[in-house]
Order: structure tokens, then C-alpha cells, then sequence
């Protein structure tokens, strides 16, 4: 359960059906100065509470500081999901030494649509209406770090792509004018640079509704950027899957991806 949730907005840019929120998982036992901030999955349109809050548990669990986003999802199209990522990492940023943290080890977190917000927070750098409200904004948004969990990254490419996200992202059916451009604008694989943080990625080769090919896309760009990343793609297992739970015995192996994250942690030296 979380320890504190807070407003991310005094005053909302951008028109509003719902409040953004962030909420605070206090470590047990902590045993590091980082922090990570989650975006949950859910197509852009929902956000599934087992890849937010259900991660923020394990890693608190774990001695982590954890924080849960509560995005803005449909009918909130681009570029609000990403106003509500850049200003949750601004806002624990700007509090690290309240938390505790070291405001150079801050990841972003997200499962499929979650992912590609993340990934999104983390090449798209064009500045947004809207974003300098207050002093919180004058801190940097860019994560330290990427985790991506069977995260869609294509948008425009059918043969892959989540169509059903870009759709909810965008507002716009992929065969409406001029949107394959817009698309390609939001599809982080397009986006990267050598100045994009190191990634954590894992997906399973037989997920059938976002298709692994979206991992090996943006990890293929970010080696082409020289990018640190460290890529597991398990043989089976289901879409949505987050930490595994209740998963069945071909799924058991991919269960692993968690306690490889903790590993990983520690290589970057965090």
C-alpha cells in the first residue's frame, strides 16, 4: 500500500476529466538511494493496477523507493500522457532529498502502452504547451534509466504495431490523413540518440498481442546510438503478465525477469 499520494498539478495544464496523481512507496528495509517511477499499461485508455502498484510493492519490498503515475489516458490524447511522465519525474526529482534518493538515479518504469510512454519520456524532446507551470518544472525531466517491460514502441508500422494504442494516444485511426507521420513522431525507435539513458528490457518471443519485434526494434536503436542495454526476451508467456503471480508452468521462467532487474541495479551500480 502506498505511503503518500499527492496531486501532480496545483493548477492542470490542458482540458481535464480526471486529476493526475503520484503515489509514494516508502522502502522497507531500504537498501538503495535510487528510485523509480512507474507508468502503468493499459493501451493508453486504462492503467492496470498489477503494473504499478504491484511493481512499486516488490520494489519497496525490496528496499527500493517506488513511485506509481496515474497518467492521463482517453479521451487525453498526445501530448498529455507525456505533460503528466515529464511532470512525475520533475516532482520527485525536485524533492530527492525529502525522499532520500539521489536525484541521478531515478528510472522510469512501464509495461506495454506504459513502455512506450516510458521509452517516449525518454527520446521525445521537444519541448510541450504547457509544461513550465510552476518551480517544480524547472527541474530536468529525463530519467537516469528506462525499464521496459513488453513495451509497445511501434506505432505506424502495422505489421507490428499496437494499432490500438496509437489510436488512443493520438485520437486518430492509423488510416486518417497524416497520421502515419504523426505516428512516426511518437515511435521512440526513430528517436533515439547517444544521449538516451541505458534500458532494461524483457518480452516474451510468443506474445501475441504486442509483438516482441517492437523489443528488438528499439534495442537494434539503441546499440545503433551506443546506448548501454540489457535485453531478455523469454521463450513463452502471456501479454500483461507484470510480475508473473499467477503464472503457469511454462511461465515460470519468465517470473526470473524480476530478480534479473534487482542484478541489473546493482551492475549500474545503483
Amino acid at each position: 500500500m502506498y505511503t503518500e499520494i499527492y496531486n501532480l498539478w496545483q493548477n492542470i495544464p490542458g482540458k481535464c476529466s480526471e486529476t493526475p496523481v503520484i503515489k509514494y512507496y516508502k522502502p522497507h528495509n531500504k537498501a538503495s538511494d535510487c528510485a523509480v517511477v512507474i507508468f502503468p499499461g493499459g493501451g493508453y485508455e486504462k492503467r492496470a493496477a498489477h503494473e504499478g502498484d504491484g511493481y512499486a510493492e516488490f520494489l519497496s519490498h525490496n528496499g527500493i523507493t517506488a513511485f506509481v503515475v496515474e497518467y492521463r489516458v482517453a479521451p487525453h490524447y498526445f501530448p498529455l500522457p507525456l505533460l503528466d511522465a515529464r511532470r512525475a519525474m520533475r516532482f520527485v526529482r525536485s524533492r530527492a532529498e525529502h525522499y532520500g534518493i539521489d536525484k541521478n538515479k531515478i528510472a522510469a518504469m512501464g509495461s506495454s502502452a506504459g513502455g512506450h510512454l516510458t521509452a517516449l519520456l525518454a527520446t521525445y524532446t521537444q519541448g510541450i504547451d504547457g509544461e513550465i507551470t510552476d518551480k517544480t518544472d524547472d527541474t530536468d525531466y529525463m530519467p537516469n534509466a528506462q525499464i521496459l517491460c513488453y513495451p509497445v514502441i511501434n506505432l505506424y508500422n502495422t505489421e507490428i504495431a499496437h494499432i490500438g494504442s496509437g489510436n488512443n494516444l493520438t485520437g486518430n485511426k492509423i488510416a486518417e490523413s497524416g497520421d502515419v507521420a504523426t505516428r512516426k513522431q511518437l515511435t521512440p525507435s526513430l528517436l533515439c540518440t547517444s544521449e538516451t539513458p541505458p534500458a532494461f528490457i524483457w518480452h516474451t518471443f510468443d506474445d501475441a498481442t504486442v509483438n516482441v519485434k517492437n523489443s528488438l526494434e528499439y534495442a537494434a536503436s539503441l546499440k545503433d546510438c551506443g546506448v548501454d542495454t540489457e535485453l531478455h526476451i523469454f521463450p513463452n508467456g502471456r501479454h500483461g503478465l507484470g510480475l508473473t503471480e499467477h503464472s503457469n508452468d511454462l511461465e515460470n521462467h519468465v517470473a526470473k525477469w524480476s530478480s534479473l532487474l534487482l542484478e541489473w541495479f546493482k551492475y549500474i551500480g545503483w
